[in-house]
């Protein structure tokens, strides 16, 4: 370009050229997106995690400065891990509260609870003898129960409901995504 060339003209051409080459960019963004996302700590993110004890505090930030929003009384109970900054993880629960959760105070077992979004409705979750709906039926959960999950096959969820184990529709249980493969 000349130093004729007014400045404006200069800024107008390379931004043109800029929108031109986004749909590019936007596509490899799209696509870099559908790979799995790591945390700072090499584990995949979202991904759940259960409660390793009986009182746990959920801050409204990542550390003890910032103020308790929630606190958790069970054990075992799941969460969703969200984002990751230092020793402190940002998790969702299952009714969609997040807050700032403490490493040290969750367990890497994986739990689920049946069907939390049935509650208050006469709907118990069957637990299967084999990974099948027309199998024998060995019991009912109610909505809410939590169990441990020993393996998920994407569609199904073999699990432990206090010393009940069975088999349960993976899409009846908040603990395991969709589709998810889970391994003891």
């Amino acid at each position: 370009m000349s130093a004729n060339v007014p400045f404006r003209l200069l800024f107008a051409t390379i931004f043109a050229a800029m929108l031109v080459a986004m749909p590019v960019s936007t596509t490899a963004q799209a696509n870099t997106e559908q790979s799995v996302k790591v945390g700072p700590s090499g584990l995949p993110l979202p991904r759940f995690v259960s409660l390793k004890s009986s009182r746990v505090n959920m801050r409204i930030g990542p550390g003890l400065n910032y103020a308790v929003n929630w606190r958790y009384l069970k054990s075992g109970l799941p969460m969703e891990i969200i984002q990751e900054y230092d020793n402190w993880r940002r998790v969702r629960d299952a009714e969609g509260a997040e807050g700032w959760i403490n490493q040290a105070l969750l367990s890497g077992r994986r739990t689920g609870i049946a069907a939390p979004w049935f509650k208050g409705k006469d709907a118990d979750i069957n637990l299967m003898a084999d990974p099948r709906d027309d199998a024998r039926l060995i019991a009912r959960v109610e909505p809410g129960a939590i169990g441990s999950i020993k393996t998920c096959n994407g569609d199904w969820c073999e699990m432990d409901f206090s010393g009940h184990s069975g088999w349960v529709d993976q899409s009846l249980i908040w603990g395991a995504y969709p589709g998810e493969a889970v391994k003891e």
